[in-house]
């Protein structure tokens, strides 16, 4: 069978693809394979300004030409380090052999060779290409992808802000709230976690096999490998890495920061599936209508139908996001002693966690881009719901001290139908002064919502 988008095991790869195209370049294997050639040339060239006698500088057009190999890299250089791995059943070792196959016609680069890889373990070159691939894919694809979710969401707290809606505390009628402060509220929670998420420091390791340069050492005793690697590490790409540097470790970077890291991008996901959930039932309720596209079809036997798919399918791929979010935030920090490979695996599906969440953002999107407020769904189902000004009366009740003013409108509302006229004739009973009577007798379900229309406009 030939792979194609209708024969791939993934549907990240299959139905999907399209969809996450940004996100491939990034997190696939050939994004890994640049990554690591990536820090391989910034560690080479690094070593050839440390100031040994046995490394001179290289010459600018060296320069030039070994930070083209990573601006340049493609799919073919990908293709040719899989087939020199074929050999080595090493992938690492494989990339140095790709670099130093580039070395051939130029004398000053084959000359200097043996500084490829030079005391590096494997995880000083897998760690820091990991994080690089978690900084693209941060910055690149999930903030943003995020940040168009949170500013739809701002444009509808604003735009409804003042649109009345009753709320369903536990499934039943309770105070009313607006549309917009509903909306706001998870524009607040979700723009914090978003913040959580890029905030998080992404670290990286160049200290050898066990963490404490041992190689580097046993070459050149007298210099301070510790500042080289941190240089390295921390000054910005291209001649750097761009990341933070990690001053202890075992072989591995402990991970920490990735558990972090997937930590905070799973909160944002579980406040989006609360979010899908919600407008799920309201849309339910008839408080939102969905433009229709032409053509499409809500179900095979009821053509009546326009189901709210896009929060569906957002729910669910938030849910597989999250599964895998904190498979690796629980298992990447352990490692056996000073090395396993239980981690090397499961860092290789990094692109699949996130690539789950991406694709739950664009669904988000595009469903919050064909809802339609249905303003009079809205109204009648504040106007049938007289009972929730049970709340406000017998508040004024308490700050005059009528006895009795919970238990009074207990008996008037629970469990029953209320009107406008039952109440009516309760607060004109009622020993307050007048100004209250009337300030009571004037409110309607639709306009007790408090500051619900300035929360919303200040989200």
């Amino acid at each position: 069978m030939t792979l194609s988008t209708i024969s791939a095991l993934s549907p990240l790869d299959g139905r999907y693809a399209g969809r996450l195209a940004p996100l491939r370049p990034l997190m696939s294997e050939q994004g890994y394979m640049h990554k690591r050639v990536q820090v391989e040339v910034c560690w080479f060239i690094a070593l050839s300004d440390a100031g040994f006698s046995e490394f001179k500088p290289l010459t600018p057009g060296a320069r030039t030409y070994l930070l083209g190999l990573v601006k340049n890299f493609s799919e073919v250089d990908a293709l040719a380090i899989k087939e020199i791995e074929k050999t080595t059943n090493h992938d690492v070792k494989a990339v140095e052999y790709w670099i130093k196959s580039k070395f051939e016609a130029r004398p000053e680069l084959k000359n200097a060779g043996e500084f490829v890889h030079f005391a590096c373990t494997s995880e000083d070159i897998n760690n820091t290409s990991h994080a690089l691939q978690l900084k693209g894919a941060r910055d690149q694809v999930m903030l943003p992808a995020l940040d168009a979710v949170i500013v739809k969401l701002r444009q509808m707290a604003h735009a409804h802000a003042a649109v009345p809606m009753l709320s369903r505390t536990h499934g039943q009628t309770a105070s009313p709230t607006t549309v917009g402060k509903e909306i706001a509220n998870v524009v607040v929670r979700l723009a914090a976690a978003r913040e959580k998420i890029a905030g998080v420091a992404l670290l990286g390791k160049m200290n050898g096999a066990v963490g404490n340069y041992n190689a580097h050492l046993a070459a050149w005793p007298d210099f301070d490998w510790e500042a080289f690697s941190r240089k390295v590490i921390e000054t910005p790409e291209p001649l750097g890495l761009g990341l933070t540097f990690q001053p202890y470790s075992i072989q591995i970077e402990p991970h920490d920061y990735m558990a972090e890291l997937f930590d905070a991008v799973a909160r944002a996901n579980t406040i989006l599936i609360d979010w899908s959930r919600d407008i799920w039932g309201y849309i339910s309720l008839g408080y939102f209508k969905q433009r229709l596209r032409e053509g499409e079809i809500g179900s095979s036997t009821m053509p009546h139908k326009v189901n709210p798919i896009d929060f569906e399918n957002a729910e669910g791929n938030l849910g597989l996001a999250n599964a895998l979010l904190r498979h690796l935030s629980e298992k990447l920090p352990i490692s056996r002693w000073q090395r396993d490979l239980t981690d090397s695996t499961v860092l290789r599906n990094m692109g699949v966690a996130l690539g789950y969440a991406a694709l739950a953002y664009h669904s988000m999107g595009i469903g919050l881009g064909k809802l339609e407020l249905n303003e009079e769904a809205l109204a009648a189902d504040l106007d049938a719901s007289w009972e929730v000004l049970a709340e406000p009366i017998q508040t004024v009740m308490r700050r005059f001290g009528v006895q009795g003013a919970y238990e009074k409108l207990k008996e008037v509302t629970r469990g029953k139908v209320v009107r406008a006229q039952d109440l009516h004739a309760l607060i004109r009973s009622l020993e307050i002064p007048q100004p209250e009577k009337d300030r009571l007798l004037a409110m309607t379900p639709a306009s007790y919502v408090g500051k619900a229309t300035e929360l919303a406009q200040r989200a």
